[in-house]
């Protein structure tokens, strides 16, 4: 599917076909977007849960009772759920494993690229953490680069998807004790095949207009 055409398929689904599962093959793939997706300076700052068993997705379910309680249905009747998190601190040490994965990928003709690549990357992290003050927020950016990128990704094959932010994030990192980690929920994906009494699916797309968003020059 060419990426206009999957951005013209996709939709936030309201419900989802019980009947209907991801394939195995589907859902390395699925892994695969998720593991690929860009991010500044190549930072990484994530965590990822996929539950596709009936017991995982109860326990992402925990997080959509209350208020939020609308959720839950998208939840259990989907095939698999994603919970992104991003990450609560960027330490050297973190940043040194990103810097040694790089080196074992063969990213690095020469040692000193390994070091210049370290040093910038410092930089930047260090810029947000000491100087704009806004290290967490700037790390769940990246988190929501890679929202973007999965959601045409699993358009791309045909998968339906809900992404969700009306949650109890603290919950829901109580649940799979992220904070712990050194991680803190902050969206949902649910992920499955549209149900054909979903109200949302044969509804139009609608967006702004292009001469109202986008200017050339």
């Amino acid at each position: 599917m060419e990426p206009i055409k999957a951005l013209n398929y996709r939709y936030s689904t309201k419900e989802f076909d019980q009947t209907r599962k991801l394939s195995e093959e589907d859902l390395q793939t699925i892994k695969k977007l998720l593991q690929l997706s860009p991010s500044s300076v190549n930072v990484q700052p994530w965590h990822f849960i996929v539950a596709t068993t009936e017991e995982g997705k109860k326990r992402v379910a925990s997080a959509a009772q209350g208020d939020f309680s609308f959720n839950e249905p998208k939840i259990l009747d989907a095939s698999a759920v994603v919970v992104f998190s991003t990450k609560t601190d960027i330490s050297d040490d973190f940043l040194l494993h990103i810097t040694d994965q790089e080196d074992q990928d063969g990213r690095f003709a020469e040692d000193q690229h390994k070091k210049g690549t370290h040093a910038a990357r410092q930089m930047f992290v260090d810029l947000h953490k000491y100087d704009f003050k806004d290290l967490q927020h700037w790390s769940e950016k990246q988190v929501y680069l890679n929202l973007g990128s999965f959601l045409l990704g699993v358009a791309e094959l045909g998968i339906d998807a809900v992404p969700m932010e009306g949650l109890d994030m603290k919950a829901l990192d109580t649940e799979f004790n992220l904070r712990e980690k050194g991680f803190t929920s902050c969206v949902v994906v649910s992920l499955g095949y549209r149900a054909s009494t979903d109200f949302n699916a044969p509804l139009p797309k609608s967006r702004l207009n292009k001469a109202e968003i986008i200017e050339q020059v």
